[in-house]
């Protein structure tokens, strides 16, 4: 959730083999109630800028390839309430379900490949992405899961918060630590704002997100 802006972010060995219609690896650390804890960095041209960010997994079928989740930013400047919630919900690359070329939300084949690329675990796969989108590839045993993540509403703000959800983010799950890397897309924003986020033992124990109600 970057601030609306005026019109006018070494590669490892990761398997492609052919196949079609795999399932992403199950992964204990991206299940309901995991949470998450990191930033994302906003900078523009004018500016340098990052905020803590919350994330908290509410629903996640990995057969479907859907997921969702709420996130808070924290502490963000222009914003009356000192957290911003919206709730978001999110497409698995599994190449049955959902492939790595977006389709909608303004992003074009080549908007997909050069934030998809921003990913050093994406790269060797990037030959078959070119041909086919993806679709061929068996990402069972990656140890990466990609997903695109697109915030759908605000839950405690308005519309008018100074912030904007038009865009969707390109993100990178890694199944190994439950660190998650993303890049913010829209086009009336900065680009490539980068979202990084290490996985809590909230849920399980102990870190306290706000209170809420998802309407």
């Amino acid at each position: 959730m970057p601030v609306r802006v005026a019109e006018i972010s070494a590669p490892s060995q990761v398997s492609g083999t052919i196949s079609r219609h795999t399932s992403p690896p199950a992964c204990t650390l991206l299940s309901v109630g995991q949470a998450f804890s990191g930033t994302q960095n906003v900078s523009s041209i004018q500016k340098e800028e990052a905020w803590r960010v919350n994330v908290r997994i509410q629903g996640c079928d990995l057969e479907h390839g859907y997921l969702c989740g709420t996130m808070e930013a924290l502490n963000v400047p222009m914003a009356d309430t000192p957290i911003v919630v919206t709730f978001w919900e999110g497409e698995i690359v599994d190449t049955k379900n959902y492939t790595f070329f977006t389709g909608k939300w303004d992003a074009s084949p080549e908007d997909d490949k050069r934030h998809w690329t921003k990913f050093p675990s994406f790269l060797p796969l990037l030959s078959q992405v070119e041909i086919d989108g993806g679709k061929s590839l068996d990402l069972s045993n990656c140890p990466y899961i990609f997903m695109r993540w697109k915030e759908q509403y605000f839950v405690n703000v308005g519309t008018d918060c100074g912030l904007t959800i038009a865009g969707f983010y390109y993100v990178c799950f890694s199944c190994s630590d439950g660190s998650i890397n993303g890049f913010y897309y829209d086009p009336n924003s900065s680009p490539f704002q980068k979202l990084e986020l290490k996985s809590t033992n909230e849920g399980r124990s102990g870190f306290s997100f706000s209170s809420y109600e998802l309407q």
